[in-house]
């Protein structure tokens, strides 16, 4: 992109030789290419050296990012890699009609983007059998712990309020039985617990595959995990996968779940998790995170009604879309519209980097996306 920009501002007759070029290539990697203003002013700080190309680089700057601004990838420039391929010698075979050899004016500058990068924000629906086992690594490097919460045990703290009397008898046999240091604890802080409802209907088939792979990504990750897989009916699968080899987990977790890519009825599910595991303890004070395109056959009114409970007991209750990216989406699926209310956050799930996303949201950093 970089260098075909400046290809550009060459042909309108603004010099930019290659020390400039490379120049605003580094000047990307560190103002990114997300926002237009920043892309601007890093051209404009290291191509222009004259104040009256000013206007011909406003000119040439407008037609060319204007039409490409929505091709550009969306990338981070931590993980941005660069790769600056100079030919210095750039004789053609041919030569003149003189025996002179031509010579091409410019040296050769080819960009690169990882392939990491890239697959963090590829469309699940679009991976292919290999990416989803490399994909799996990435997703094992994300960390989904939500703010802790008070633990009924208690812990020494020197600034506690509450005594701790056989810290501070064992404390005075140095002192001859007198009490001269006393010892105070508090209640801890402990993990919460999450909680991932993960659809696997036909709907859901061109995303239910890796999100399996984040869900045992989390489970395996940390210890207060709860997986289950809502269809026609509600299967637990934390103990399948348990199982650090992702394969093995993923096969267990098939073998245990026996309507993949069925029908779905979410509110009759949630109930199922409501009354059984839910309210009775499992989602009290934990992140329930609901992973669904939103496409239910059931009565929208058991779906918005057993939100309504989950939410009730629920520290954070979270839904992961991976429509919402697509443009103008509205959520106008009865089952959508009906758990909508009762939700906290409404993100992505389309992506790795929207996985991401979910991270911050769980751990309270991210933004709570509007519904």
């Amino acid at each position: 992109m970089a260098v075909a920009f400046a290809r550009i501002l060459r042909g309108a007759g603004l010099k930019a030789p290659l020390g400039s070029v490379i120049a605003f290539v580094d000047a990307l990697g560190q103002v990114g290419m997300q926002e237009r203003s920043s892309v601007y002013w890093a051209g404009r700080a290291t191509l222009v050296r004259n104040p009256e190309d000013i206007a011909l680089y406003d000119h040439a700057f407008a037609a060319f990012w204007t039409d490409l601004w929505q091709l550009l990838p969306t990338v981070t420039t931590e993980e941005m890699q660069i790769t600056l391929a100079i030919d210095d010698d750039n004789e053609d075979d041919g030569a003149d009609e003189d025996g002179e050899s031509e010579t091409n004016e410019e040296p050769m500058i080819t960009l690169r983007f990882s392939a990491t990068e890239v697959l963090r924000h590829k469309d699940f629906a679009t991976y292919s059998p290999d990416e989803l086992r490399s994909a799996q690594e990435l997703m094992t490097q994300l960390r989904f712990i939500g703010p802790p919460r008070r633990s009924f045990r208690q812990r020494p703290n020197r600034h506690g309020r509450r005594p701790d009397m056989r810290a501070t008898m064992r404390a005075s046999l140095r002192t001859g039985g007198e009490p001269i240091t006393r010892c105070w604890r508090d209640p801890g802080d402990r993990l919460r617990r999450l909680v991932l409802l993960l659809d696997i209907s036909g709907s859901m088939e061109p995303y239910a595959r890796a999100m399996l792979r984040f869900v045992h990504a989390a489970v395996s990750g940390r210890q207060r995990v709860e997986a289950f897989a809502i269809g026609t009916r509600l299967t637990r699968m934390t103990k399948e996968l348990h199982s650090r080899d992702p394969d093995l987990a993923l096969a267990r977790a098939s073998e245990r779940v026996h309507d993949w890519s069925g029908g779905t009825r979410i509110g009759e599910c949630l109930r199922t998790f409501n009354d059984q595991w839910g309210v009775r303890g499992m989602a009290r004070g934990a992140i329930v995170v609901v992973l669904s395109d939103g496409w239910d056959r059931g009565d929208p009114a058991v779906l918005a009604e057993q939100m309504q409970r989950l939410q009730r007991v629920s520290y954070q209750t979270v839904w992961v879309n991976p429509l919402k990216v697509t443009p103008g989406y509205a959520p106008l699926a009865r089952g959508m519209a009906a758990a909508l209310p009762y939700v906290d956050s409404f993100v992505e799930g389309h992506s790795i980097a929207a996985m991401q996303q979910l991270a911050q949201v769980i751990a309270g950093t991210g933004t709570r996306t509007q519904r």
